[in-house]
């Protein structure tokens, strides 16, 4: 065999067909970055600060705001920074990060919609059963499954990417570190990885889409049944806000890892809209046609406003 030198960096190639538009991606990512952090610290705010938001449906929606606080974070900061024409260049382990907190949070997320349509049908299918079905211990162990199952997930695929000999080429086509760009810079044979990687993550995405469509189908049927036009509408706009996020998630991640895009400016849009756009999204569909985080917004600003003043 030849000897290689191992790669200890990468280097980052950015958003293709970007060139001269620094200045302005810059700003643009910054705002959305910005909305990201505000909008969901100030979600997390009402429901840890109102008694009214204290339910499972509200804790659960506590630990997305969380996901959506770290998630853009994985890629956002080092993406400006090279925008603002810092160093491009990533060291290994910190691209083997990237990789892991990308995965990590994003089977997070997968695991918190899964759990919050289930949530909606206990709710709805079972109303009068509904604390005992959701009490306390269950949402516990729903999330701390959720992010101990989504640390599994990440560390195996991480170590399944990583343990893999890299001696150059060492450019990642892409604005951070993910399968799909770091696995090709591989000098080894990648059948295998690239088999169980894309397996492991069809197969999470695929079986939490299937229980949020079949808690979804059963939510539809027994909504159907109630007989006031507006009980019907009341039950409807509750999950409006989780279905939007869950197209919102599942549209990228279907275009990314599934059905891989043929044309490279789509590739290159796809990454942005998931792990920046996204996060920043959520606090708006949550809020804007919710009540009950509206008032408890206002509430708890009113409050930060009035200690203040103090």
């Amino acid at each position: 065999m030849r000897n290689h030198t191992p790669v200890t960096e990468f280097v980052l190639t950015g958003i293709p067909h970007t060139n001269g538009l620094e200045n302005v991606l810059f700003v643009l990512f910054l705002a959305f970055y910005l909305l990201s952090l505000l909008g969901n610290l100030l979600i997390l705010l009402a429901v840890l600060t109102s008694a009214t938001l204290h339910t499972p449906m509200y804790f659960f929606l506590g630990n997305l705001s969380v996901f959506d606080i770290f998630f853009p974070s994985v890629s956002s900061p080092k993406m400006m920074l090279y925008l603002m024409g810092q160093s491009r260049t990533i060291s290994f382990q910190g691209c083997a990060s990237q990789l892991f907190f990308y995965h990590f949070l994003g089977c997070t997320e997968c695991f918190l919609y899964t759990a919050m349509a289930y949530d909606r049908f206990a709710a709805i299918c079972h109303p009068l059963r509904y604390t005992v079905i959701m009490n306390y211990r269950v949402c516990a162990i729903l999330t701390l499954g959720t992010w101990m199952g989504s640390c599994v997930h990440a560390s195996a695929l991480t170590f399944l990417i990583f343990k893999l000999p890299y001696c150059g080429p060492n450019e990642v086509d892409s604005f951070f570190c993910d399968i799909p760009v770091v696995l090709p810079l591989a000098c080894a044979d990648t059948s295998l990885a690239q088999t169980v990687s894309f397996t492991n993550l069809g197969v999470v995405a695929l079986v939490c889409f299937l229980l949020i469509l079949t808690s979804y189908a059963r939510i539809v049927v027994a909504v159907l049944k109630i007989s006031s036009s507006q009980g019907r509408r009341k039950a409807f706009s509750v999950c409006s806000a989780h279905l939007a996020s869950v197209l919102l998630f599942y549209g990228p991640v279907v275009l990314i890892y599934l059905w891989p895009a043929s044309s490279p400016r789509l590739g290159s849009v796809v990454p942005v809209l998931n792990s920046i756009v996204t996060p920043s999204l959520n606090p708006l569909i949550y809020s804007l046609r919710n009540k009950d985080v509206k008032v408890a917004l206002r509430k708890a600003l009113i409050q930060g406003v009035h200690a203040c003043g103090v």
